[in-house]
């Protein structure tokens, strides 16, 4: 089994839908691929029509006899399964600090799923914490969404050194997220970021219909399959998995 965390410390860059689309494009894909909600928010969760909030999602991360798995729950879409998010996640930093060990004990949950699922897809908050510190030491990739704007170019070197330091070897793969070439910054700055071996190639544009997910909740795939942002989700899904040779 593969982990893919979908993280940043900057919000309002497709992180979530990112993570969506990249989840059912994998599932399509034939994986059975599992969708990690980490974030309070739940917005992942609300776009694949899954209501937030599970009766001992904390203690299903930090208590040993506690099944992860038991947890999962089906969506609508073929081999898309998703564990959803709780608003008790914005206390999931204290209780991962209390179990001592957290990387080793977020790491036992993790490999727990693994006879069950091919790849999991974590939607990680927006924030630097202890638990993007445990998530980034424990999955086998980050996936940073990257606006070429200024700022986010600056949030993506914090990032990148933040896991640098932290991380324990994971790959660190950004990709240009929310790209409008109408503007002349996206264009100068998006072949800056693609001049980087690291970055992958494949750019996701800015588009309506991703921003209609809250309205269809359902990935662009599901919904507009023709749509060039559908396209690029699917594409970008390809070049990871050659990437990581899942």
């Amino acid at each position: 089994m593969k982990s893919l965390a979908v993280w940043t410390i900057k919000g309002g860059v497709g992180k979530t839908s990112a993570a969506v689309n990249l989840a059912h494009a994998a599932a399509t894909d034939g994986l059975r691929t599992l969708l990690w909600d980490l974030d309070p928010q739940g917005a992942a969760s609300f776009y694949l029509r899954i209501p937030p909030g599970m009766e001992g999602a904390v203690e299903s991360i930090t208590r040993k006899r506690t099944a992860l798995a038991d947890l999962v729950l089906p969506t609508e879409f073929d081999n898309l399964t998703i564990l959803p998010a709780d608003f008790a996640y914005r206390h999931l930093d204290l209780a991962l600090d209390a179990t001592k060990k957290p990387r080793k004990r977020f790491a036992a949950k993790l490999d727990g799923l693994a006879d069950r699922h091919d790849l999991v897809i974590l939607d990680c908050p927006p924030s630097v914490s202890l638990v993007s510190e445990t998530v980034i030491k424990t999955v086998d990739a980050v996936l940073i969404p990257v606006i070429p704007s200024t700022l986010s170019m600056r949030t993506l070197h914090q990032v990148r050194v933040f896991i640098s330091e932290q991380g324990r070897g994971a790959d660190v793969l950004p990709f240009l997220s929310m790209v409008d070439l109408r503007k002349k910054m996206h264009n100068e700055l998006g072949l800056a970021c693609l001049a980087d071996p690291a970055f992958l190639t494949v750019a996701i544009p800015s588009a309506s219909v991703v921003e209609k997910m809250g309205i269809t909740r359902a990935p662009v795939a599901a919904t507009l399959p023709s749509q060039p942002a559908a396209r690029a989700f699917t594409a970008l899904w390809r070049e990871i998995r050659e990437r990581m040779e899942i």
